[in-house]
């Protein structure tokens, strides 16, 4: 006893040397700087102080808690037998009481309950003041309480029926015996897990949802002699036939719907010269030509009804009298449907002569013809009839297809800065409109150098066809669209000769192989000089601005001025007009060292911007025709020093 008590005691010891520790701690922070009230060894604290210490100190367990509820129904089982008109049996209540004291177990509503007992045990059952039965346990645990109930039987025309009612358990499990065989058995609110009949007995095994009640349902068992009869059914073939140039295609949809028996293939009598690519359905297994019959079976015998779809081609004549093949169904007791007709490319359809057929409309024949958009098509319904005698002919007229513009230039933009040395950098912008093109081919002047292209602000690496032009890419549109405008860049450097005191001096901008709706040329040239245009396809106009939207104004601004809206510079002195000229050669001759310095192979992929500089000429022309090279003549004179003020 001593050996045990040692450790006990040297723990309390120390636990009260650490509560005086504590003590002594917080006294010495709260009276710091204080002289002490009393002798020196004695500490006096409130008694509300105290208790807190020593809570903190020796600090109480914490109580359990409550459970929320006071017990739950964790399983039912029934073992039932009918007999008759009433079914007996036991129902098993697995209970978990979760606290001591006297719990109320509520009986399942509409069980009528003989006994009750519990291990062997009976037990009273009591009626609450709102109905229903109660079972009182005063015992925390797990309690089986067992049910001697009996359940009535519904009957109906044909059918009986047993309803377990719904209950708050988690699991609901029923094995119910009927004292009958060849009953076919329903199971709702469940699942049947198990069937058997032996003995004259057939036995269910169903478990349930718990809050829906468990129902069985049973009636006696037919003998089904539709599958041994002979085979009945009535079909549906819906023929789209698309009349092209070289060959025709026919797409059919059938509809099978067996009315007797059961349907391993069906048969559908083709005509001459059709050719049967492929047969689609759920239900499709296989497919073969008999003779003249496509034959198509299925993965299982049809006892309902089934789809399929038949893929064919033919080759017809391209134009004239022109007699459509029909496919029909074999043996079928009635067959409805239709056949819907259409030309592909330019040409209609004319006098038709049809037999067992009265014209219809799109929606009658279903989604596979009313999605159709066809300018010409000849849509007819099945009359009632012996299908071997419908007929169908039509004279189909083409017609030549006219060449059309798929791209197009809408407006050219050129900025062309010539310098009196000869020298000149054009700017080429297009507004292009396109469908189908997949590159624009632009023919530069001879001994010209390109800088740079972009194509909708971007810049792009153009390509070099056989002939030496250049091959800059272009947008497409999607098909059935409208085409949008975007713009196509390009800058390049060419060389020409000095200019004298007074001459002409012939621009050479470049040749598309594209037609041009309208082109804007604005000219910058040195300031001494005084330029006209000569009369030709060009005219001299007041600036305009471009009016495509896919030319960005900001784009192509310069230092100064901007690029197309600069208009012609004012008179300076004398003592500007060498210098503005010194500039624009040294521009010039900076762009030059640029494209045959640092340059990669090829074209490199940069935008260089335009630099708008001097005086300007602005120059309009209409309907430029692909191929057409356009060379406006400028006649130019020095002025004397002193002219421009």
């Amino acid at each position: 006893m001593q050996k045990s008590s040692i450790p006990y005691r040297w723990s309390q010891a120390v636990r009260a040397f650490a509560l005086s520790s504590i003590i002594c701690l917080l006294l010495r922070l709260t009276l710091f700087g204080q002289e002490p009230a009393h002798s020196p060894g004695w500490v006096v604290l409130p008694i509300e102080d105290y208790r807190s210490l020593h809570a903190r100190a020796y600090p109480a367990e914490r109580e359990p808690e409550a459970p929320t509820v006071d017990r739950t129904l964790t399983r039912i089982d029934y073992d039932l037998r009918i007999n008759n008109d009433v079914a007996a049996g036991r129902a098993s209540l697995t209970i978990d009481v979760l606290k001591d004291g006297w719990v109320r177990i509520p009986i399942p509503p509409g069980l009528l309950v003989r006994d009750a007992q519990i291990d062997g045990r009976p037990v009273a059952l009591t009626s609450g003041e709102k109905g229903g039965m109660f079972a009182l346990l005063n015992r925390a645990g797990r309690a089986v309480l067992t049910l001697n109930v009996v359940l009535p039987v519904s009957s109906a025309p044909g059918e009986e029926s047993l309803s377990l009612p719904p209950t708050e358990c988690g699991t609901t499990r029923a094995y119910v015996q009927l004292s009958r065989q060849d009953v076919d058995v329903r199971v709702s609110g469940g699942l049947l897990a198990e069937q058997s009949e032996e003995n004259r007995q057939s036995k269910w095994l169903a478990y349930g949802k718990g809050a829906e009640p468990l129902r069985f349902a049973w009636k006696r068992r037919s003998e089904d002699h539709h599958s041994t009869l002979p085979l009945r059914y009535r079909g549906s073939l819906t023929e789209l036939v698309s009349l092209g140039e070289d060959s025709s295609t026919i797409l059919a949809e059938g509809d099978v719907q067996v009315t007797q028996g059961e349907a391993h293939d069906v048969l559908i009598h083709l005509p001459e010269k059709i050719n049967v690519n492929q047969v689609s359905g759920a239900a499709v297994a296989d497919w073969e030509i008999r003779g003249s019959d496509l034959a198509v079976t299925f993965l299982e015998p049809v006892e309902h009804n089934t789809r399929f779809v038949v893929n064919c081609e033919t080759r017809l004549a391209r134009e004239g009298e022109i007699g459509i093949p029909l496919l029909r169904l074999v043996d079928a007791e009635r067959e409805t449907g239709g056949v819907a007709v259409e030309v592909l490319g330019a040409g209609e359809i004319k006098d038709p002569k049809s037999q067992g057929l009265e014209e219809a409309d799109a929606s009658d024949l279903g989604e596979m013809i009313s999605s159709r958009q066809s300018p010409s098509m000849a849509i007819y319904r099945f009359r009632a009839g012996d299908p071997a005698a419908r007929t169908l002919m039509l004279n189909i007229v083409r017609y030549t297809q006219q060449a059309v513009l798929l791209a197009n230039v809408e407006e050219a933009r050129y900025s062309v800065l010539v310098s009196n040395d000869g020298k000149t950098l054009i700017r080429a912008r297009y507004a292009v409109r396109n469908n189908q093109r997949n590159f624009v081919k632009v023919t530069l002047p001879a001994g010209a150098t390109v800088w740079s292209a972009a194509l909708s602000g971007k810049p792009v690496r153009p390509g070099q066809s056989q002939d030496g032009s250049l091959l800059i890419p272009l947008e497409k549109s999607r098909g059935g669209e409208d085409a949008p405008e975007f713009a196509v860049e390009l800058v390049y450097f060419a060389r020409g000769t000095k200019w004298d005191d007074k001459g002409n001096f012939p621009l050479s901008l470049p040749a598309l192989d594209l037609p041009v709706s309208r082109t804007g040329l604005l000219v910058y040239y040195p300031p001494r000089f005084k330029v006209t245009a000569q009369s030709g396809i060009f005219r001299s106009e007041t600036y305009q601005s471009p009016s495509q939207t896919a030319f960005n104004p900001e784009s192509g601004v310069a230092t100064g001025m901007g690029m197309e809206g600069a208009v012609a510079a004012p008179a300076g002195v004398d003592q500007e007009l060498d210098r503005k000229d010194a500039n624009t050669r040294e521009l010039v001759d900076k762009y030059v060292a640029k494209s045959q310095g640092a340059r990669a192979k090829g074209v490199l992929p940069i935008r260089v911007d335009f630099p708008a500089f001097g005086p300007s000429l602005f120059l309009v022309a209409e309907l430029t025709s692909p191929g057409q090279v356009l060379s406006p003549t400028l006649n130019y004179q020095r002025e004397k020093k002193g002219g421009l003020r």
